[in-house]
């Protein structure tokens, strides 16, 4: 079942809410740079009540030029590695961490098709990153299914790397 506005499943709601009050207790604050998704993880997170306490803001840097120009991302990266890619996920994440001034920065990047996949980077393929306090991570997906499936599982991926990673406080890497 989704949410009362008809785009979350209950499992995205769940988490969301799960997620919230951990970074209440935590006194954690997030903010997000979302390419593919467009905004369902800032969406997600705030559909919780009372997510003003730890969401600051976010990033919707769908263009090259703004994954350049507003979310920081270097030039250089993305000409030597492209738009979706573990080093641009991992600078999206860094960047509006530092620019939103949050103790963690989310970041999702990847080709929700239908078309604009290639054999090296086919339709599906998605980044995520999360930087915190001294530490980095960045995950790599490959996600079946059309452009709505690849979105909503990229969002539900992303949640779930937040909760693992506020989880493990450092202890752990989380799994690629």
């Amino acid at each position: 079942m989704a949410d009362r506005s008809g785009i979350f499943s209950d499992a995205i709601r769940n988490r969301a809410k799960s997620i919230g009050r951990r970074l209440v207790r935590r006194n954690l604050s997030v903010s997000v740079c979302e390419s593919c998704t467009s905004g369902l993880l800032a969406a997600s997170l705030t559909a919780v009540p009372g997510s003003s306490r730890y969401f600051c803001g976010g990033i919707i840097a769908y263009a090259d030029r703004v994954k350049e120009k507003i979310a920081g991302v270097r030039h250089a990266t993305l000409l030597a590695h492209g738009a979706v890619s573990a080093e641009t996920c991992r600078e999206m994440a860094g960047r509006v961490r530092r620019q939103f001034r949050t103790d963690l920065g989310v970041a999702i990047t990847g080709i929700a098709g239908p078309r604009g996949g290639s054999r090296v980077k086919p339709v599906g393929l998605v980044y995520l990153s999360i930087a915190g306090p001294g530490r980095t991570e960045v995950a790599r997906y490959r996600f079946a299914g059309n452009r709505h499936a690849v979105r909503m599982q990229s969002c539900r991926a992303a949640l779930e790397l937040i909760n693992i990673f506020i989880g493990t406080s450092g202890r752990k890497k989380l799994q690629k």
